[in-house]
Parts: C-alpha cells; sequence; structure tokens
C-alpha cells in the first residue's frame, strides 16, 4: 500500500459516527457562516479551527482504533478531548460568532428555548461555578481511570461512547469557565487571579494520577491484553506512557491556561490605564476602545 493509500485509510472512520459528524460539521459551517458578519481575528480563527479539528480526528479516524488497543494512545486520546481540543476552541471565543452563523429557524426554535429554560439554565449556572467545574474535571478523569471501570467502557460501546463525549463536553465547560471572564463591572465577573489559582488547584490531582500509574509496577489496565495491543510493548511500558501523558502534558495545559489569563489580565490593565488618562488627554473617544 503506498504512503497515499495509508494516509488516506487512516483519515477514514473506524467507527462512522453519525452524531459527531453532525455536531462537527454543524458547528464548523456556524462559524464559517458567522465569520461573514463578524470580523475574527486569525489567530482567533486557527484556534477554533485547529481545536475543532482535532477533536474531529480522534473521533473518526483510525486514530480511535489506536485509542482502543494501546494504553497511552488512549490517554492522548483522552488529552485532546479534555484538554488541547476545548481549551484551543475556548481561547477562541467563538460564542458571538457560533451565534450569528446559527439559522434563524434553528435560533428561534432551538436556542432561544433552551436559553429561557429554567431547569437548563440552572443548571448550567451550577456547573460553571468554579470549584465545580474544577470536581467535574478532575473527577471524570479519575472515574474513567478506575481499573474496573475502564475495563467496561473499554468493552461497551456505549459506555465507551458515554465516557468520550462526556470527557469532550466537560472539557468545553470547564475551559469555557476560565476564558470567559465578563467585564469588570459585571455583578458575577470573576478576578482572574481566581482562575489562575484555580488552573494549578486542578494540576496538582492530576499530576499524582498520572505518577499513580506510570510508578505501578501491577498491570490496572488488563483490558488492552484482552483486546491486544497493537503495537509490541509491554503491558508496563504501554502504562508508563499512558501515565506520563497524564501526568505531564495534562499539568502542563493549566500553565498554558494561567499564561494566557495572565496575558488578558495585563492587557487588560494597559487598557483600563488608557481609558483613564484619555480625559486627562482630550482623548475623550478612547472610552469606546474597549
Amino acid at each position: 500500500m503506498s504512503s497515499l493509500a495509508q494516509v488516506i485509510a487512516f483519515l477514514a472512520p473506524y467507527e462512522f459516527s453519525p452524531t459527531v459528524l453532525l455536531v462537527c460539521g454543524c458547528a464548523a459551517l456556524a462559524f464559517h457562516r458567522g465569520r461573514r458578519g463578524i470580523a475574527v481575528r486569525r489567530g482567533r480563527a486557527l484556534a477554533f479551527w485547529l481545536g475543532l479539528g482535532l477533536i474531529y480526528a480522534v473521533l473518526q479516524t483510525h486514530f480511535d482504533y489506536y485509542a482502543q488497543h494501546m494504553f497511552f494512545m488512549h490517554r492522548l486520546q483522552h488529552l485532546v478531548l479534555h484538554h488541547v481540543g476545548p481549551f484551543l476552541i475556548a481561547v477562541a471565543a467563538p460564542a458571538d460568532v457560533l451565534g450569528a452563523g446559527v439559522p434563524r429557524v434553528v435560533h428561534r426554535y432551538i436556542v432561544v428555548p433552551l436559553r429561557h429554560n429554567r431547569s437548563t439554565h440552572l443548571l448550567y449556572r451550577a456547573i460553571q461555578q468554579p470549584l465545580v467545574a474544577a470536581l467535574l474535571f478532575v473527577g471524570l478523569i479519575e472515574f474513567w481511570l478506575i481499573p474496573n471501570v475502564h475495563f467496561y467502557a473499554m468493552l461497551n460501546v456505549p459506555l465507551y461512547d458515554t465516557m468520550n463525549w462526556g470527557m469532550a463536553v466537560d472539557g468545553l465547560l470547564f475551559w469555557w469557565m476560565v476564558f470567559n471572564l465578563r467585564a469588570p463591572d459585571s455583578s458575577d465577573a470573576r478576578h482572574y487571579g481566581g482562575r489562575i489559582l484555580l488552573l494549578f488547584l486542578v494540576m496538582f490531582p492530576q499530576i499524582v494520577i498520572g505518577a499513580h500509574i506510570a510508578l505501578s509496577h501491577r498491570d490496572l489496565y488488563a483490558v488492552y491484553a484482552v483486546c491486544g495491543r497493537i503495537w509490541p510493548l509491554s503491558a508496563q511500558v504501554d502504562q508508563q506512557l499512558g501515565g506520563l501523558i497524564t501526568w505531564i502534558p495534562s499539568a502542563m495545559m493549566s500553565i498554558a491556561g494561567a499564561l494566557v489569563l495572565m496575558h488578558r489580565w495585563a492587557t487588560r490593565g494597559n487598557e483600563a490605564a488608557v481609558v483613564e488618562a484619555a480625559p486627562m488627554t482630550g482623548g475623550g473617544a478612547c472610552r469606546n476602545a474597549i
């Protein structure tokens, strides 16, 4: 088989999911439509497309096949679903663009009813509370890595899909909560410092979980022996690699998030200084700069 044919075969869905295609396709279409009426910086657009593309790639290519047969590939898959992909999408802050790109009929009969549904509103506000979001973020990682839970999740298709979707949705909600800072004069605005502290708080449990897996001398995830590993790695090495991925890159995402927040914090401080200085210099028009 030629190299091109191998690439095409890898990019083809291993287990086709119309749900993944529909969700990713609708998000891509809405963002594309929304950009017609809203100016979007190139870096912001790139972050959105990269994040969405990575989520699609780990679910709808043969990457998913490798994730079902190697523990460290599974951890890479969840790193993308729970950390990298949602992180990039949240940094892009695409809510306004996606909202502008949603067809009117969808906005009228789906978006508006959901937005005004009291139960949905209360649930959303509850899970967007920083401590609740942090507990869910770390708790889901720990839950799906419980050996017995992981064993059955990898062998049961509905449970496997629930695991992957749950990680992606939770990642989007968590990183959206982290980066969705409202105006400083908003009644429910949260301080940048609090978000940065929260990112470091979720980092340490991930380090503990990853270190426990990587340094364990027992085969914690025997399901990969049952399914058959596709590469000639021992169970110990496979587990060590998976533990290291949970330990280091996952924790480093907290540092990346903190750097983004510190940059925005400093930028907002500079903008505020310009606004305060404007009346003294006769530059009153600058009040509309933010």
